[in-house]
């Protein structure tokens, strides 16, 4: 038996915004133990929404209008260490904290990039739908999928490895 998850157009609503459109998540095979609440994955949740806001033009000019406010205001500190130092501390901070918000929100990209691919390789005349959003699934699911392929890849060097001897 296999247990078909499905997940519709904005799926964060209540009500599907396309009612008639339905994006088939994952096959999930029996034998594997799913925990019955997917596991909540707050940090990338945030991560998510910090690259994505911080990577906009809104906190480009942001970010300009802050270094000019800071340049500016030099004159009536006297260009003093302190007022280098509130740059130099700021700046070290804020790219500290985004290091890990960009490195989380990349590797997951990446796995669900590689995921993709092959279900491509692996279907040659038509790869399987549900891999259309493949990115907003948490870990667990992507692991799962993971899995799943690496058994596909088993089997066929099992076939391959069959044939030649």
């Amino acid at each position: 038996m296999v247990k078909w998850y499905t997940v519709y157009m904005n799926s964060h609503e209540n009500q599907p915004k396309h009612p008639h459109i339905k994006i088939v998540r994952h096959v999930v095979p029996d034998h594997i133990d799913t925990p019955a609440t997917p596991k909540k994955d707050s940090f990338h949740k945030v991560s998510q929404t910090v690259s994505s806001k911080l990577g906009s033009p809104m906190a480009f000019a942001l970010a300009v209008l802050l270094i000019v406010l800071w340049i500016t205001s030099g004159p009536f500190f006297g260009f003093s260490d302190t007022w280098q130092l509130i740059i130099n501390t700021t700046t070290t901070i804020v790219t500290f904290l985004m290091v890990f918000a960009i490195q989380n929100t990349q590797n997951r990209d990446a796995k669900a990039m590689q995921l993709k691919l092959n279900e491509l390789i692996n279907s040659s005349r038509s790869a399987r739908t549900e891999f259309v959003d493949i990115e907003d699934l948490n870990d667990t699911e992507l692991d799962l999928l993971q899995g799943q392929f690496k058994d596909i890849h088993d089997k066929i060097r099992d076939q391959s490895a069959n044939k030649k001897g």
